[in-house]
């Protein structure tokens, strides 16, 4: 039974009399009967992990925020969903935002806020119209503004739009943007919880992490706990891209393993063989077919050397090739990374021109030991988690496939590219030497 997508094959389930007729806001009613204790309490039962890739228990961030210190608290919301891979904050903001609007609301009420600010991926207009619109009608029906369906609770919404910087996905540095300051991470400590927006205590949730709450409190934290693995419990949307028969987005139990989820999505695409895949994004090591059968939950994930990151399921067929994928990816983190810490900013950099050199037919066998140097230089020696991001690939693909990485050195080429190619590609751009 769909949890987060059972809404979207309703009639324009965006639309708020649509939303209600559908067991809206129905949630929030029942949590204004709770104490804001009993809430936090509530969501910590359920074992509600984040679903913004790191996984922390929801109810126990909240219960970080101070009582009663005299301070404005925030709720704060990440939608800048940038990652290579990942696309289901997007449609349930697009088909359902009213789930997301009403679990803002119950956490407000929760941590003892009275304003929450919704931060989206500036590309993602018709996300930001779609919200907005959804917030104005919430408004005007008595859900948001003062003294919320008679119970005292104010609480405002306000939906900012961010410019396009994958690094505004780190918490910190999304709280900088929305000071209007550059978007680059915070030291730690201090945390959000205590000293974040505005320097106030702070919840910063995922978009789908806020939007299972409303079910949360509507079923119960045993309910809950019952779907799922006893580690990760609920529901998550995976997403699934590349050679697959029907990409999309995939509702199922926390647990799901990929031949499952190849079932349900048709198979491959291509009628070639798995040959590699990411659990998580691109953000995550490397898959490969004999992990088909690991449940694709926070703790089983990583016991299999991964992460379940947010649960964007890229797949590759035999025909593709793991250095040119990986090369694709290392771009995107240096052209993202937001050069505050030496590791990441040229780490990145190495990275580009290495693989740029072993596409290009021109790789060396100690250019794998410095793949491998470097991502020990910048793993754990990074300012923020996009440097340890970047590595992910890098040292995960050399695991696996350090044969094909060795025949691009031996072949002076691709081996998944016609020699005359590789050699036009090669004398059109030449890479120097990294010295």
């Amino acid at each position: 039974m769909p949890m987060l997508t059972q809404r979207f094959t309703a009639d324009a389930p965006w639309m708020i009399d649509n939303y209600e007729a559908l067991d809206g806001y129905t949630g929030l009613r029942a949590a204004l009967m709770l104490a804001p204790d009993e809430l936090i309490a509530m969501v910590k039962q359920s074992n509600l992990r984040g679903r913004g890739g790191a996984g922390f228990p929801t109810g126990m961030k909240w219960q970080f925020i101070p009582r009663d210190d005299g301070r404005p608290h925030y709720v704060v919301v990440n939608g800048d969903e940038g990652e290579p891979g990942t696309c289901r904050d997007l449609p349930l903001m697009m088909t359902d935002p009213h789930s997301l609007i009403e679990g803002i609301i119950i956490a407000c009420y929760a941590v003892r806020a009275e304003q929450a600010f919704i931060y989206i991926r500036g590309e993602a207009v018709h996300a930001i119209r779609r919200v907005s619109a959804a917030i104005e009608q919430a408004h005007a029906k008595g859900y948001l503004g003062t003294n919320i369906l008679g119970s005292g609770l104010n609480c405002v919404i306000t939906v900012h739009a961010g410019a396009g910087a994958y690094i505004c996905g780190e918490e910190t540095a999304l709280l900088d943007s929305l000071e209007g300051k550059r978007g680059q991470p915070r030291l730690k400590p201090p945390f959000p919880a205590t000293n974040g927006l505005y320097d106030a205590p702070t919840v910063v949730n995922n978009v789908g992490t806020l939007a299972c709450v409303p079910y949360i409190v509507r079923g119960g934290a045993a309910w809950f706990n019952g779907i799922g693995t006893p580690g990760s419990p609920g529901t998550s949307i995976y997403s699934l891209s590349g050679r697959i028969a029907n990409p999309g987005q995939y509702e199922a139990p926390m647990g799901t393993s990929l031949r499952e989820l190849l079932d349900l999505a048709g198979g491959m695409s291509r009628g070639q063989d798995l040959k590699f895949w990411t659990p998580g994004g691109s953000s995550t090591p490397l898959f490969t077919p004999e992990h088909l059968d690991v449940p694709l939950d926070f703790d089983d994930v990583a016991k299999a050397g991964s992460m379940n990151g947010t649960s964007a399921i890229m797949l590759f067929d035999e025909s593709d090739c793991v250095v040119r994928a990986v090369q694709k990816w290392s771009q995107f983190y240096a052209h993202e990374s937001c050069g505050k810490c030496t590791p990441c900013r040229e780490g990145t950099y190495w990275y580009i021109g290495i693989y740029e050199r072993l596409e290009n037919g021109a790789g060396t066998a100690e250019d794998l030991e410095t793949l491998l140097d470097l991502s020990d230089n910048i793993l754990g020696r990074a300012f923020c988690a996009l440097g340890d991001g970047a590595t992910s690939p890098v040292t995960s693909s050399i695991k696996y496939f350090r044969e094909e990485y060795q025949r691009h050195i031996d072949l002076h080429a691709c081996p998944f590219t016609s020699p005359t190619t590789a050699q036009r590609s090669s004398a059109a751009t030449p890479v120097p030497a990294l010295t």
